[in-house]
């Protein structure tokens, strides 16, 4: 397989020299008291990141300001740079690789605008962001992630012409020759000081969740086999290559787990099963999953030898550092230690070769966010819809419902009704009086989601509702309500609590989770058990995200690739005014024994 002109580093410079030895015959004594010759030695460092989603500068589009969080995280690939930056000079650039778990190109208006606006596919367009600032950096591999498909097939095989590095994805097959459809793999030699070669192989692996999420995009056109399978068929074969050390870029978390039921055959976080079932690996840089790894260490069955896990927080908030040592016995490299950290990218400022590099596009798109794209004839806040039934929330479900009603227009399910689910994603979106720009409808739905339509019954809708109140910190009457307090029972959090329009129903938070839902009527009149919905779900909710019953199993009777906080930004730029008398009205509300909280 031809390699990247990137797979390969240049040689380093021997060091040392070896010691003289002294004139003259040894005598036997003195040869009795030579010592063995030391082992030869060598260390190097991959640096990983994952789930960058289109994040380059420590800037959120949505709020057009610096990024910052709780935790006073800074994201972006301009910090990772000079994070980069730092272990290059402090180990030997010919001493590191650099690689990537997935999901680089979706998540930020940023990569929306070069996906959607001014796209990188049109004759003579752009160079994607992300390419950029990843061919400015070094990149020498990175793994496919299941956002990658998110815009079709055709701006990621753009995306891929323009970076310097090859995108890996071992089971993402051509669904008609069961060939892979990207390279597997890629193999990078290391010089070191002894004239022996390392030889590192990366196998790249992305989520099997693919034939589901981007089912409109990739159906008839690729499968995804689970990584298990993938990884058993490749690592054998990086080994006969001469692979010294065996690192997996995995797309895929490391519980075992899969949040989407059992809609498909293959583990959606199998990254730890890969380490656990697949002997030759020694290391594995996992992503998908959005949280923080350090290290984690499994033992193969077979072996008994330990992989090493390790994930990098999102957004390029951190940078994986495996460190390897290698010693040279009986003609070959073998891997002596594993070692892996990560580095926090707020402890540095912006690498000014990538912010200077994107100046330009960045300037583009703030521009585009503060487009005004209609007006609101009131003030619409998140700030109590945690514990009240708010116009803005509202303003989700109607976007959703009217969408779902025009695509099932005509079909065999336009005479159900539609209800809609949202959640409170941020405490602090806000759609002011006046001006709506860009920025303030993509506010209200910070997350990537996209819209589906699935067939529920009454009876299944009541169970979910039940699920979805146990968010609520049961409160006796009598007691006082402190809305600290009130949310997140058993450390749910605010996106897993789901409101439905198109019932009404109240949730009495004196009575234990399970047994809080009252008064659940349509129209006037009490949920008949038996009665058939459509529901308009997002598609995390959808493929079992936050383990709802019944929807994840329901009929799928549509579903788009749209996000949905760009289809809230169509339907506003289509009304042009935004009144929430129209759409806004209280459905659901908190009681306590038959007395409203609020």
């Amino acid at each position: 397989m031809p390699l990247n002109r990137r797979t390969f580093l240049e040689s380093s410079a021997a060091i040392g020299a070896g010691a003289a030895l002294t004139a003259g015959a040894a005598s036997p004594a003195a040869a009795q008291d030579r010592r063995p010759r030391p082992a030869k030695r060598y260390s190097f460092t991959v640096m990983g990141t994952t789930d960058l989603h289109g994040n380059v500068l420590n800037w959120d589009y949505f709020t057009d300001k610096e990024f910052d969080d709780k935790a006073h995280n800074d994201v972006g690939l301009a910090k990772i740079s000079t994070l980069v930056n730092q272990v290059r000079a402090a180990k030997g650039r010919r001493n590191t690789l650099l690689i990537d778990a997935g999901d680089t190109i979706q998540g930020t208006q940023l990569s929306y605008y070069y996906a959607k606006i001014d796209p990188i596919t049109k004759a003579g367009g752009p160079v994607h962001p992300m390419a950029q600032a990843m061919n400015a950096i070094g990149y020498d591999a990175a793994a496919l992630g299941n956002h990658e498909f998110n815009y079709g097939i055709p701006v990621l095989r753009k995306f891929e012409e323009q970076c310097d590095f090859p995108l890996l994805g071992a089971n993402a097959l051509d669904a008609k020759t069961l060939r892979p459809a990207f390279p597997p793999y890629s193999i990078h030699r290391l010089r070191t000081p002894h004239g022996k070669d390392v030889k590192v192989a990366v196998l790249g692996l992305t989520n099997p969740g693919i034939a589901i999420w981007d089912k409109a995009n990739v159906s008839g056109k690729m499968v995804f086999p689970g990584l298990e399978e993938q990884a058993a068929k490749w690592v054998p074969k990086l080994r006969s290559l001469g692979a010294d050390v065996v690192v997996v870029s995995a797309h895929s978390g490391s519980s075992g787990t899969s949040s989407y039921g059992d809609q498909l055959p293959h583990i959606e976080n199998a990254a730890g099963l890969v380490a656990e079932q697949v002997p030759g690996i020694d290391a594995i840089l996992v992503g998908h999953a959005h949280t923080e790894i350090p290290e984690y260490r499994i033992a193969n069955k077979e072996t008994g030898k330990e992989v090493v896990l390790s994930e990098p927080l999102k957004w390029g908030q951190r940078l994986t550092l495996f460190d390897f040592d290698l010693v040279w016995e009986k003609g070959r490299w073998t891997v002596e230690k594993v070692a892996a950290q990560v580095l926090n990218s707020n402890t540095v400022e912006e690498d000014p070769k990538i912010t200077g590099l994107l100046s330009d596009e960045h300037k583009k798109v703030v521009e585009y966010v503060n487009t005004v794209i209609g007006t609101s004839t009131a003030v619409m806040t998140t700030a109590d819809a945690p514990w009240k039934d708010e116009p803005i929330i509202d303003l989700i479900n109607v976007v959703q419902a009217e969408t779902v009603k025009a695509a099932l227009a005509g079909g065999a399910y336009a005479a159900l009704p539609v209800l809609s689910q949202a959640s409170c994603f941020s405490r602090t979106a806000r759609i002011p009086a006046g001006q709506i720009t860009i920025k303030d409808a993509a506010g209200l739905y910070p997350f990537e989601n996209t819209l589906e339509a699935r067939l529920m019954t009454g009876a299944q809708l009541k169970e979910y509702l039940e699920y979805s109140a146990k968010y609520y910190v049961q409160t006796p009457a009598g007691v006082p309500v402190d809305t600290a307090k009130l949310t997140n029972a058993d450390n749910t959090p605010d996106y897993n609590y789901d409101a439905v329009s198109g019932l009404a129903y109240e949730i009495d938070i004196a009575k234990p989770a399970g047994q809080r839902i009252t008064g659940l009527s349509f129209e006037g009149k009490p949920l008949d058990p038996a009665a058939t919905f459509v529901l308009a779900v997002n598609n995390y909710r959808a493929s079992g995200g936050g383990a709802f019953p019944h929807v994840a199993k329901a009929q799928q009777l549509w579903a788009n690739s749209d996000e949905i906080r760009n289809t809230i930004i169509q339907w506003v730029r289509a009304k042009g005014t935004v009144d929430p008398g129209q759409f806004a009205s209280v459905d659901w509300k908190l009681t306590r024994d038959g007395v409203p909280v609020f």
